[in-house]
């Protein structure tokens, strides 16, 4: 036993130096600790707080952007008819004096030609301004720019499946179909 009680005392100061040691390193890690994490903790909230600010400014930078854009977008709407509307004045003009004309004439051929230059001139205008009417007689029957109204018996065999009438036109802007063409097939 007294081997037991000679190597318990050995054990416990070999134990106890060891422990000292481990404690002295611990207080040591710990008085670091307190120190490195209070230089961590700061830099990481002043890192944090420089990414909110980032974000915050981001985010409202953003906002400022979309409302501009839905601001442009709604002056965008409310004058894009302008410059059409504008180069339609004289047009109005015309037919405003061949109205008055009208009411005085006493020969039918001049206001027929007086009416049929304000026709030109607004067919011009529309033209200009992108619109262009389709050719839809005779054409093969399209359901991507017609629009079947009725069938009839096709009068000839080479007209069958052929749009045969039209009844009102149809008209592209800038090459897309802005109004369906309402035609009469042949079966």
């Amino acid at each position: 036993m007294s081997t037991a009680a000679e190597q318990n005392p050995q054990e416990q100061e070999n134990i106890q130096p060891e422990n000292t040691e481990a404690t002295e390193s611990t207080v040591t890690e710990q008085a670091e600790q307190p120190n490195g994490e209070a230089t961590a903790t700061e830099g990481g909230a002043s890192e944090a707080d420089e990414l909110r600010d980032k974000y915050l400014r981001l985010h409202a930078e953003f906002d400022n952007f979309r409302r501009r854009t839905s601001k442009e977008r709604l002056e965008l709407f409310k004058t894009a008819n302008q410059e059409l509307m504008v180069a339609l004045i004289p047009v109005l003009d015309d037919l405003e004096r061949a109205q008055s004309a009208m009411k005085d004439a006493q020969d039918v051929n001049a206001v027929r030609e007086g009416v049929e230059l304000v026709f030109s001139k607004f067919q011009n205008l529309l033209q200009q301004k992108g619109l262009k009417a389709m050719d839809a007689v005779g054409q093969p029957f399209d359901a991507d720019v017609h629009e079947a109204i009725t069938q009839i018996p096709a009068p000839s065999e080479e007209m069958k499946g052929k749009v045969i009438d039209q009844v009102e036109k149809g008209y592209y802007l800038n090459d897309k179909v802005v109004r369906f063409a309402k035609v009469v097939i042949g079966a």
